[in-house]
């Protein structure tokens, strides 16, 4: 029998290679999809988060991580398709016009995965037309967007501006995050939350996903 331990070792240390083995190796043992995200993937990552907060990780093991635990998630996902599994959630998330930085956007977007969220990655340099549109496509109820350049920030505004006009702002809760992006700022533009790392901003996502379950 395959020990879900190996599976979660094997995340937690970055090692997409046994990840994906292992994944495999329990789907043929007929353990079931859901099992092998709820008792080691999502563990995994949440002990990623934790040492992460604790700068016991860097940004480098959590790239690692992401990497292994999308790994993982591959043969599952026409499993979990086919059984109807809901997601926690459908996240838009992209980086603001004018601005081409994604190392940040694309770790938070491999965590978000991680942690069963079905993931629209619209990239870099998106304009607020095409956020609002995917929201309107999708019924996306969670937008993230990344700035990393302090002049690209306002287009992070004009993105809840338009979800607004849309009216699709009181559908869908607003992240924001990026070097230069604070606390005070996000509640400036009307944004629901901040995430000043990765791992904070997936456990916000976690939060307001349980929020609109419970409401």
């Amino acid at each position: 029998m395959v020990d879900l331990q190996e599976l979660h070792d094997a995340i937690l240390n970055g090692d997409a290679k046994s990840a994906a083995a292992v994944t495999r190796a329990a789907l043929a043992q007929n353990v079931p999809a859901i099992e092998l995200i709820q008792q080691a993937m999502v563990p995994a990552m949440d002990e990623v988060g934790r040492r992460f907060e604790c700068q016991d990780y860097f940004v480098p093991e959590l790239l690692l991580s992401a990497r292994a635990m999308k790994a993982a998630l591959e043969p599952l996902r026409p499993l979990l398709a086919a059984s109807g599994a809901q997601p926690a959630g459908t996240v838009v998330i992209g980086t603001v016009k004018g601005d081409l930085h994604d190392i940040g956007k694309n770790l938070v977007a491999a965590l978000l995965e991680g942690g069963g969220f079905e993931v629209i990655d619209l990239g870099v340099d998106v304009a607020p037309e095409k956020f609002v549109e995917t929201v309107q496509q999708t019924n996306a109820n969670i937008v993230c967007l990344s700035a990393l350049l302090t002049v690209t920030m306002l287009s992070m505004k004009a993105v809840i501006e338009g979800l607004r006009a849309a009216g699709l702002r009181e559908h869908v809760t607003v992240l924001v995050g990026g070097a230069p992006v604070t606390r005070q700022f996000a509640e400036e533009i009307g944004a629901d939350g901040y995430g000043e790392n990765a791992s904070a901003a997936v456990a916000l996502a976690r939060s307001c996903a349980r929020s609109a379950a419970v409401g």
